[in-house]
């Protein structure tokens, strides 16, 4: 991503609290980011040496410490990060860069607000070569450091953009060649997964799926094809684990 962006609400300076292992590690490691400070409780396995040079103030705290300012270890694994967030694209900035790529996939998140939920979607996303996801900006949670920690991470390289209107989104995507798909389990939508090159798919809440109003922008409706045991009141998967499984067939090609 080039500096030369201009002013929109993606860009910030504001401070981030990152949480695990995984997630600080990465963050550490992303040279778009000022970190402030990194606070380990004591006996935490973490390569304090290999990231002196990256931080500013490093902070041991016992136990007790810890605990009384974060709560405890399962939630953060001993290890918090205080750091700048970096400068990311406005949506249409990203498609111009997107725009010069042979494949391009997009992924929209209608009205899903489970933070493990979207932080574990931006972790396939990584590791499928999907840089966006977008998402309503009224009914989504932000970058908060549940988020961050379930992304392992992801969030530093997948972009997340909360729009206003995420039905104008899609005709936009339109314009510059994308396809729609939208996954729906009913039974008028095709099993079989074949997407264009340049694919946004598009996936809704768990229960409720995607509204009517996205619907209508869909060009395409598809459902992954799974075992009927809908007599054990099982009728769908996570939506974490859809994505994934779309997000693969999608990588295939």
């Amino acid at each position: 991503m080039c500096k030369k962006y201009s002013k929109n609400p993606n860009k910030t300076s504001k401070n981030q609290v990152i949480y695990g292992i995984h997630s600080v590690k990465a963050a550490l490691l992303n040279k778009k980011r000022t970190h402030k400070e990194l606070i380990l409780q004591e006996n935490i396995n973490f390569p304090i040496e290999k990231f002196k040079s990256n931080i500013k103030k490093i902070k041991l705290l016992d136990q007790k410490q810890f605990k009384k300012l974060f709560g405890n270890e399962q939630s953060t694994q001993g290890v918090v990060l205080i750091t700048e967030d970096f400068l990311r694209p406005s949506l249409e900035e990203f498609l111009q860069i997107e725009n010069q790529k042979n494949k391009s996939i997009i992924l929209v998140l209608d009205q899903i607000t489970d933070p493990q939920n979207i932080g574990s979607i931006m972790r396939s996303c990584a590791l499928f070569d999907c840089k966006g996801i977008v998402v309503s900006k009224d009914n989504s949670p932000e970058l908060t450091p549940s988020l961050l920690k379930a992304a392992s991470g992801a969030a530093e390289i997948v972009n997340y953009f909360k729009e206003t209107n995420i039905r104008r989104s899609l005709l936009n995507f339109k314009k510059k060649g994308y396809w729609i798909y939208g996954f729906d389990g009913s039974s008028n939508s095709k099993s079989d997964l074949k997407f264009e090159k340049k694919s946004v798919l598009v996936f809704g809440s768990e229960g409720k799926g995607i509204r009517d109003l996205i619907k209508k922008e869909c060009d395409i409706f598809v459902k992954l094809k799974t075992q009927d045991v809908s007599q054990f009141q099982i009728d769908s998967l996570n939506v974490s684990n859809a994505t994934s499984i779309a997000l693969h067939e999608y990588y295939k090609i």
